[in-house]
């Protein structure tokens, strides 16, 4: 069995569009071990609605798929709590910290981000990696 991993929301958005290449590495870390939070979900709401122009009904067949081949992390105060305390430990922002707590939270042992430092280790137990590199 292989280990949860934990997708931020760049790696879902190159799923529904951007190059070629990085649409399929992103398509290929969607399957039953990716992890996402219902803020990775919101992000990409976002992002779908505002920059995209997506209508509702697009934005829901995309979000629906997403949580369907993914297992989603809810957050919590603790999540939040965490957050806070990586914030001040790594200098991410908060948002950024809350997709590191959340992968925490959800024992992932791996972060697919291109936004984030790519090798860096979390806590001695979350390893960033860009898929894209």
């Amino acid at each position: 069995m292989k280990d949860n991993y934990f997708l931020d929301t760049n790696v879902l958005i190159y799923t529904v569009t951007g190059e070629e290449r990085k649409k399929e590495i992103a398509i290929n870390l969607l399957c039953t071990n990716a992890v996402i939070s219902t803020q990775v979900v919101n992000e990409c709401i976002n992002v779908m609605s505002r920059k995209w122009k997506y209508d509702y009904s697009q934005i829901r067949l995309v979000t629906a798929q997403f949580t369907q081949e993914c297992q989603v992390m809810t957050l919590s105060l603790r999540t939040v709590s965490l957050a806070m305390n990586l914030a001040e430990k790594y200098r991410y922002t908060y948002f950024d910290s809350l997709i590191l707590a959340s992968a925490l939270e959800a024992n992932c042992e791996s972060l697919y981000s291109e936004d984030l430092q790519h090798g860096q280790v979390i806590d001695q137990r979350l390893r960033i990696i860009n898929p894209f590199l």
